[in-house]
């Protein structure tokens, strides 16, 4: 049986190891923060707690109560994750859930070392790889770009001309013509780069004379 005293500096290690993680979160402006990140590895440390004492107080096995906690954990990722347009978002934000619960059971069975340790990890993981990632490795988003105007001389050479100079990856480009309205439509699926390049691409599209609306997904 763990004593009072030891729990309850469990239970205050283990928010204190959520609030790290939740405020990076938090700061990121993702769907689960600081709040959801404390709450989550106490109760999971919690849940810990009692397997052991319930364990030791009845014979049982105290890894069954743990075991459900894993399970239960990927229903609060799942809600984490967005699909927006053809990209997926949240889906660190669901990992970071899922580890801090197994982090919070580590602290409830009393690996302090192992779960400050854990928590450190994953902060470099956010916080320094994150930084290395955007700055030196390119990062592409899928977006479907739709482009209407006049449909004179050149213009769908023009425009395609200027996807294929600011797109990392053309995937696929398709056009409507309205020969009585002169009158077109393109609409391109390609990746694009998440920094300048985007803002560079929509700005050199509207300066092409006829363009009238410009649309990204």
């Amino acid at each position: 049986m763990i004593p009072t005293g030891e729990m309850i500096l469990r239970l205050a290690v283990s928010v204190l190891l959520g609030a790290a993680v939740g405020y990076e979160r938090e700061r990121d402006k993702q769907p689960a923060g600081l709040r959801t990140h404390m709450i989550l590895v106490l109760g999971a440390c919690l849940a810990m707690i009692l397997s052991i004492n319930i364990g030791a107080e009845h014979g049982s096995d105290p890894a069954r109560l743990a075991a459900q906690v894993i399970a239960g954990i990927g229903f609060l990722g799942a809600g984490a994750i967005l699909r927006m347009g053809f990209n997926v978002k949240g889906l660190t934000t669901a990992a970071t859930l899922w580890t801090m619960a197994v982090v919070g059971m580590a602290v409830g069975y009393g690996y302090y070392l192992i779960s400050v340790v854990a928590t450190a990890l994953m902060l470099i993981i956010l916080v320094v790889v994150n930084i290395i990632e955007h700055r030196y490795i390119r990062t592409t988003i899928l977006r479907r770009i739709t482009i209407e105007g006049r449909g004179g001389p050149g213009q769908i050479h023009n425009i395609r001309k200027v996807i294929n100079h600011l797109a990392e990856n053309v995937i696929n480009f398709s056009v409507q013509r309205n020969i009585k309205g002169d009158r077109v439509r393109v609409q391109v699926m390609a990746e694009v780069d998440r920094g300048e390049k985007m803002e560079n691409l929509v700005e050199t599209l509207s300066n092409i004379e006829g363009v009238r609306s410009i649309k990204i997904d």
